[in-house]
């Protein structure tokens, strides 16, 4: 395999997690009964450029269908920092109705949103029919396809270039990452900015994230491999902002290589020196990361057969994609595991993908109180140890499988 980046040769493994199904595929009653289609589950460094990658063998278009469920909307704490997004980048770039803002992967409308109230007029692009229509209905103008420099030139030629492009959660899901790239160097006007927040390579090694791993995930992207795609496609990093998202997260701006005139804030040499002190570029930095990603594989495995033999019930919480990495990853199914609790409507009434549990509505864990509730989006705990704290009313208790076994 060559690097999707810089065409290199990859040779240094990350983690082999076997096969598994896409992670956003969820089984629905008429489907549980057709074969699924699972694929290799192997992630690859670069040594030239250093961005680590997924195995190429699931297609994007496979990955984000029509029926895709995963809608940002449901977490009240994301809401939250879209918000305060939104309030920070008005005034940073005082934007107001004279500006355009773009934001690529707009998914359900849920940062958008916020652009609209403040009278900002925006743009969505979004290429999952099921959250583009979900996003229309908030009354945001959306632009129902894949982003790179095809879409970025036509929207360019209607008069869409943008003071601002915000690109959350999306870097690290297309397979042309430098198309991709060279589409925001395109539409950006001449000092418009763009921002870009991923999960940080850093964090999730230091705390074996392995669960965020899954084919909908092409890169796990560190400082300075996004520095050097960038550099290689018309983009400038000036500033990076540390976020505690997702587990740990960055939030990268960019602006034209050609135009952009903001100077480069101490922010990003410190980050760069971060990564290189941590070990990001050097092999040996990533050979044990296997062997821990197995330990937790075990302990939750050994966790739930022992509750089983006690004759104690687990559910879990978050039919998130991270949690069915996790799940068949350790070959968990629904005699361990008896179903997921999910808010999103999307989701409920279908099957997780591979491990085929049941996903119903919270109000099962008041009918059947189960000893355990299995947190998959460990990201969320603090937000869902309040949401879900009537279970200690029975005794249950809040399990979390990464980075180890607690229970709380």
């Amino acid at each position: 395999m060559k690097c999707r980046h810089c065409a290199s040769d990859l040779s240094l493994p990350l983690v082999d997690l076997g096969s598994a199904p896409p992670s956003n595929l969820y089984l629905t009653e008429r489907t549980l009964h057709a074969p699924e289609r699972w694929f290799p589950l192997r992630v690859l460094v670069c040594q030239q450029c250093w961005l680590a990658q997924t195995e190429d063998f699931a297609q994007a278009d496979e990955l984000f269908d029509a029926d895709y469920a995963y809608f940002s909307g449901y977490s009240t704490s994301w809401l939250a920092h879209s918000e305060r997004y939104v309030g920070d980048m008005t005034t940073l770039l005082a934007l107001g109705s004279h500006s355009h803002v773009v934001e690529v992967a707009a998914n359900d409308g849920y940062l958008l949103q916020y652009v609209l109230k403040r009278g900002i007029p925006c743009t969505g692009i979004e290429p999952t029919a099921s959250t583009a229509a979900a996003a229309r209905d908030k009354g945001i103008p959306i632009v129902e396809d894949f982003f790179g420099t095809r879409l970025a030139q036509q929207l360019a030629a209607e008069g869409k270039q943008a003071d601002l492009m915000a690109a959350n959660n999306v870097l690290a899901h297309v397979p042309d990452i430098n198309d991709f790239v060279a589409g925001f160097s395109v539409l950006l006007k001449d000092n418009g900015v763009a921002t870009f927040e991923f999960p940080h390579l850093l964090r999730l090694l230091a705390e074996t994230q392995f669960d965020t791993i899954y084919h909908e995930h092409f890169s796990y992207l560190s400082l300075t491999a996004v520095q050097r795609i960038f550099q290689a496609n018309g983009l400038k990093v000036f500033r990076v902002d540390e976020l505690p998202t997702h587990g740990g997260s960055l939030r990268v701006f960019a602006q034209r290589k050609d135009t952009g005139k903001r100077a480069c804030e101490p922010s990003v040499a410190s980050m760069l020196a971060t990564e290189t002190a941590t070990g990001l570029l050097d092999a040996a930095h990533y050979r044990d990361f296997q062997a821990r990603t197995d330990r937790i594989k075990h302990e939750l495995t050994r966790f739930l057969l022992d509750a089983r033999r006690d004759g104690k019930r687990v559910a879990a919480y978050g039919a998130a994609a991270k949690g069915n990495t996790l799940l068949n990853y350790a070959g968990i199914r629904a005699d361990l595991i008896d179903f997921v609790v999910d808010r999103n409507p999307a989701k409920q009434d279908k099957y997780m993908p591979g491990s085929r549990i049941p996903i119903v509505a919270e109000a099962r864990l008041r009918q059947e109180k189960p000893d355990y509730v299995l947190v998959l989006p460990w990201n969320l705990k603090e937000e869902l140890a309040a949401q879900l704290a009537y279970i200690k009313d029975w005794g249950g208790r809040l399990v979390t499988a990464i980075p180890k076994l607690e229970l709380a």
